[in-house]
């Protein structure tokens, strides 16, 4: 028998707090959200990829409208400088579907869909705590509020997370990850390169590092921005500054990138960047009674696993179903934590992997061919599953 009644506090409002909300009002309870920006915020973010089987889950599931634009493509190409040249060289060819999305737009959907759940914005949380009677507490300047259960889904910095897991901090990778998207304008002399992005999401290898890149929705309707996440080391410095800057990213282009994603990035219109330190880390127990963390709250992980909306939409889900199947709050969050703990770790896991092949120790891509790439990628994967391997899993 569903548990029916309860009252649910959500620390955040981003994605995984929106779809936290949808999740506990799609099981029948009472949901308020607590979002400490006092702005909207679907300019943040850039661009992320979903599984589509996920996006048709939450589309079915009312967490997503089926007109939220987006930009589905089924192939994975592998691309590095040819030895001694400028040029391109193709290392291998898969199929490998996803769905890009625009983080903002992602937000608004999942925002537009909360239903009757009580949005707070411009009220940040203070700390989270425990009654004498064992319900949670959300304490904002404003007051307490009683719940029976709080979501953490406040990113990680969670205060949620300093009550449940205090022990927990992030682990730097030691290398940084740049973010931006571009416009379109600056693809408009490079036909083969926008070619390829309208039917496949590239994978550029460079040493010590690697860019991905594919094709977004803009914001104005029918638009559509050019978005990367390039990773590696920063690159000295020749001005006096410390060397880590978003502008960085130019200079990676120019030194390791064939020459026409070279002018793209160098030269292109970056409609936002952001650089960020790469780190992960992964709780214990992913929900202690009435407390549960959601999204980069419970685990980050390294981004070369493209799973950060994912698992805190896949949370989403697995929390509503928990609550479908539970007679109790603590049932649920039990049912929960077993549920999700294990999948954090194992994406942490696989993000470590994955940032040794990829960045830290590269193999030297320009000499790779198809089947040298199929078997890296298998043994890097080393039996793990990833949306982003596509067919290469099969063979």
């Amino acid at each position: 028998m569903a548990v029916t009644g309860l009252r649910i506090g959500v620390v955040g409002g981003s994605v995984a707090g929106c779809a936290m909300a949808i999740a506990g009002a799609r099981a029948g309870a009472d949901v308020t959200v607590h979002e400490r920006s006092d702005g909207e915020l679907q300019d943040r973010g850039f661009g992320i990829v979903i599984p589509p089987d996920l996006h048709r889950e939450l589309v079915a599931g009312g967490y997503l409208g089926a007109d939220m634009p987006t930009t589905p493509v089924a192939t994975r190409v592998w691309l590095a400088r040819a030895p001694g040249q400028r040029s391109a060289r193709e290392l291998a060819r898969w199929t490998s579907p996803v769905t890009p999305c625009n983080w903002g737009l992602l937000w608004r959907a999942l925002r537009a869909n909360i239903g009757k759940s009580v949005y707070h914005r411009g009220l940040p949380v203070g700390s989270v705590g425990r009654t004498s009677a064992g319900r949670a507490l959300i304490r904002t300047a404003d007051g307490e509020r009683e719940y029976d259960i709080v979501v953490g889904a406040d990113g990680h910095r969670s205060v949620t997370r300093e009550l449940v897991a205090p022990e927990v901090r992030p682990a730097p990778a030691g290398y940084l990850v740049w973010r931006g998207t571009i416009a379109l304008t600056a693809l408009r002399d490079h036909p083969k390169p926008m070619e390829l992005l309208e039917t496949a999401w590239i994978t550029l290898g460079f040493p010590h590092g690697h860019g991905v890149f594919y094709l977004i929705p803009g914001a104005a309707p029918g638009s559509r921005l050019l978005a990367y996440a390039i990773y590696g080391f920063p690159p000295a410095a020749t001005d006096g500054r410390a060397p880590g800057s978003p502008s960085d990213v130019r200079s990676i282009a120019e030194e390791h990138f064939p020459a026409e994603w070279a002018d793209i990035v160098a030269r292109g219109e970056h409609a936002a960047q952001a650089l960020h330190p790469v780190a992960d880390f992964v709780v214990p127990r992913a929900a202690r009674a009435p407390f549960l963390l959601a999204g980069d709250a419970a685990s980050v992980t390294r981004p070369h696993t493209a799973s950060g909306a994912v698992k805190a939409l896949q949370d989403a889900r697995c929390l509503e179903r928990a609550l479908r199947d539970s007679s109790s709050a603590a049932e649920a969050l039990r049912r929960y934590a077993d549920e999700r703990t294990p999948e954090g770790m194992r994406l942490v896991e696989l993000g470590r992997r994955l940032g040794r092949e990829l960045v830290e120790h590269t193999p030297d891509w320009a000499a790779m061919g198809p089947a040298d790439v199929d078997a890296w990628s298998r043994a890097v994967l080393n039996g793990a599953s990833s949306y982003l391997y596509g067919s290469v899993q099969q063979r």
